[in-house]
């Protein structure tokens, strides 16, 4: 595969292109005039049909697109009907919507599989998971985190708004990064649907671990009467 694009960014170009009659080539070369290497499905969704034309008709410009076919070439850069896309629609989200919630990165390499190895996966598939809903957030393409001097850093920047991470393996190094993001790295070592590990997690928020209390914030249900007597003597003391 290229190293300067996705396989998703790819499919939505190559059927771009199929809509302005121009090879899948000339229209990444011109995409690449306005984004920066690498070209992931995220940069194409911020392109607008300005944006397109530009690249189209500047200087290089490879044709004169009909604005028909600009918009319809837009709404396939942006993933809109795009036909073998394997990617999961996001779903909407504002801060606030699930109280109680927390966010829950799974590193996949396809689907909404959580099939992926911190260092080597195609993206992180992030979800917002109260103990009632959970929502697929985001989608993160990690082709553009290892372009940097420590691919580590800049994949743990990607998921640092994040409470947990569900990876199939992390290394030690990898995971201290992980840590010390306030992250809390879960090893789910079968391949399977991402789903079914959140699931596992929203289960779990109504009366959770120790460990999945500290990253909600509240004390373990299993210490409360042990807070709650620490309390008692520090008021009578």
């Amino acid at each position: 595969m290229n190293t300067s694009i996705t396989r998703e960014a790819a499919l939505r170009i190559g059927l771009a292109a199929l809509e302005l009659k121009v090879s899948p080539r000339e229209l990444t070369l011109a995409l690449a005039e306005k984004f920066e290497l690498p070209i992931t499905e995220t940069k194409l969704a911020t392109c607008s049909v300005e944006i397109l034309r530009e690249a189209m008709d500047g200087d290089g410009g490879i044709c004169q697109a009909d604005p028909a076919n600009l918009k319809q070439a837009v709404r396939l850069l942006w993933g809109q009907g795009v036909s073998g896309s394997e990617l999961p629609a996001r779903e909407a989200y504002a801060e606030g919507d699930l109280p109680g919630s927390i966010r829950v990165a799974c590193a996949s390499n396809s689907g909404e599989l959580l099939d992926g190895h911190f260092g080597s996966c195609e993206r992180f598939l992030i979800y917002q998971v109260s103990s009632s809903e959970a929502r697929l957030i985001d989608l993160r393409p990690t082709l553009e985190a290892d372009q940097a001097e420590d691919k580590n850093v800049a994949r743990t920047a990607l998921i640092a708004d994040c409470d947990v991470l569900c990876v199939q393996s992390i290394g030690g190094p990898a995971a201290a990064k992980v840590i010390r993001a306030n992250v809390h790295p879960v090893k789910v070592a079968v391949s399977a649907p991402a789903r079914d590990s959140v699931r596992r997690l929203q289960a779990s928020l109504t009366n959770p671990p120790p460990w999945l209390a500290r990253v909600m914030g509240i004390t373990p249900p299993s210490l409360e009467h042990i807070s709650a007597a620490l309390e008692l003597e520090e008021e009578d003391a």
